[in-house]
């Protein structure tokens, strides 16, 4: 039985321990070194840091380099866990997560010694003689399979960032569900594209631990140059990618694949935002053997809690489900009732349950009772499920069908209207790459952006005539060479506002 993520490491350095496990554009470890390193950064935690104390959290100036992962491996393996902090944000919001978190250590994975001076370094404590192994082993010994493996901040509703925390029995819940349903192997190397502070990486670790694979973490830079991009990842043999739908949408869009070979290519699963068809049938076209799977998870659920495999072209007028739940979740619509929906095409809000839920939010007790509700189907016992905000139906197939935020719900013109069912319109329309939709509340009006070749708003909107009402027709459309993108491949929405006076 797994009560610890370690046990994972342990069990590939003993099956693996020549091969390379770890490696970034500089530097490889194998599962030996890999093991060693973080546990001497769990030693050095345990003899000068901590005490002894476990359950603390430990937050981590993170980089692309294999140094943030044996920062994240050895703060486990002092009995604690670890919060990421992408070290270029704005210096306001890194002291509101220190404020709230209030870490017992910050360890830098990198070289920034300018945004907390008091912090250790990773490569200074990675590379000692033998660890204290008995130390570390009483510490082991004390852990439980619901103790905290790390917390990652998201944005909040407030202004102030939110802290999600998972636990050691949520990822190796999913990490073996994973393995079960995609038949992953030792042979995979998972190529990393998502930030370390964005909970998708963490399918990357993890995935790459539970069997004994190859992690690469893929140089930030390359992904402003897609050939070279698809050249890296055949020179180094990646064959999985578990990535944002913007990073493949942008291979699709410069046509990176035309003159490449992709033949070590096996998966392809994207999540964080809908996959503009036409992106998803160029991947197809030019990687037609590869394993294409639309997975579906906010960040207060582990990893991912649906899925939908893809099986040759889709439709370009259809929407792409989500799919339907993993093993051991239990996912379900409810009405604004509170009350459990069965009728296919009937919108209701998403709610999970299951092994795979986080454990709430950091030091915010109050939010995490509001959406970490009782189940609606029981009333006699204490069962969690979360209340994700977002909005889909059952299709004929009884397949989930995402249609959009419940806070991008605006009432215009007398009329209710979901924005993201315009965004999902604006997505079937051929020649429109990416889109998203704003309302201007003083103007009364919707805006649409949408990135496009094709400056044509004439052509638009009759191609939205033929899917959309007309009151919900946006009452301006601005055309973008290319749509501004958050830190976490998204479309940058506030970005947008601030733009555009919203």
């Amino acid at each position: 039985m797994k009560i610890n993520i370690l046990q994972y490491l342990e069990e590939d350095a003993e099956r693996f321990p020549d091969k390379t496990a770890l490696a970034d554009e500089t530097c490889k470890l194998t599962y030996a070194e890999y093991m060693k390193r973080a546990q001497n950064v769990g030693a050095y935690l345990l003899a000068n840091v901590t005490g002894g104390r476990i359950n603390q959290p430990i937050a981590v100036l993170i980089d692309r380099n294999v140094d943030t992962v044996i920062a994240f491996m050895g703060i486990l393996y002092s009995g604690n866990f670890y919060v990421p902090i992408e070290p270029s944000m704005p210096g306001e919001r890194i002291r509101l997560i220190l404020d709230r978190l209030a870490p017992v250590a910050v360890l830098d994975a990198g070289n920034h010694n300018g945004v907390y001076k008091e912090s250790v370094r990773t490569a200074d404590i990675m590379c000692g003689s033998e660890p204290d192994r008995e130390a570390l082993l009483a510490v082991r010994e004390r852990i439980v399979d619901t103790d905290p493996l790390n917390v990652i901040f998201t944005s909040g509703s407030t202004g102030e960032p939110k802290g999600v925390l998972k636990s050691h029995r949520a990822v190796i819940a999913m990490a073996e569900v994973f393995a079960d349903t995609f038949a992953f192997d030792h042979n995979q190397v998972f190529g990393n594209q998502s930030p370390f502070d964005f909970d998708v990486s963490a399918k990357d670790i993890y995935n790459a631990l539970r069997n004994g694979a190859r992690l690469e973490i893929l140089p930030k830079k390359l992904f402003l140059f897609p050939k070279l991009l698809i050249g890296y990842l055949y020179e180094r043999q990646i064959d999985t990618l578990v990535w944002a739908v913007s990073a493949l949408r942008i291979i699709a869009d410069f046509k990176a694949l035309d003159c490449a070979r992709m033949p070590a290519l096996r998966y392809v699963m994207f999540s964080g935002e809908a996959m503009p068809v036409r992106a998803l049938n160029y991947w197809i076209a030019h990687v037609p053997d590869a394993r294409y799977v639309n997975l579906y998870a906010p960040t207060e659920v582990t990893f991912n809690c649906t899925y939908f495999e893809i099986n040759g072209y889709w439709p370009e007028d259809k929407p792409l489900p989500i799919g339907k739940a993993f093993a051991n979740y239990r996912v379900f619509l409810r009405d604004d009732e509170g009350k459990i929906i069965n009728e296919c095409h009937k919108r209701g809000e998403i709610c999970v349950g299951g092994t795979g839920l986080a454990t709430g939010y950091w030091n915010r007790q109050e939010d995490t009772d509001r959406v970490f509700i009782q189940n609606p189907s029981v009333s006699e016992y204490g069962s969690k499920v979360y209340a994700t905000g977002d909005l889909a139906y059952y299709d004929e197939n009884d397949d989930f069908v995402f249609v959009s935020r419940k806070d991008y719900q605006i009432k215009h013109m007398g009329h209710r209207i979901e924005l993201g069912e315009i965004e999902a319109a604006l997505a079937l329309v051929p020649f429109v790459e990416a889109a998203c939709c704003l309302y201007d509340e003083k103007a009364e009006k919707i805006i649409c952006f949408y990135q496009s070749a094709n400056d044509n708003v004439k052509e638009l909107v009759n191609e939205l005539g033929k899917r959309i009402p007309k009151y919900m027709w946006p009452g301006q459309y601005i055309c973008y060479d290319r749509l501004p993108l958050n830190k976490n491949g998204k479309i940058d929405r506030e970005h947008l506002r601030k733009e555009h006076g919203l």
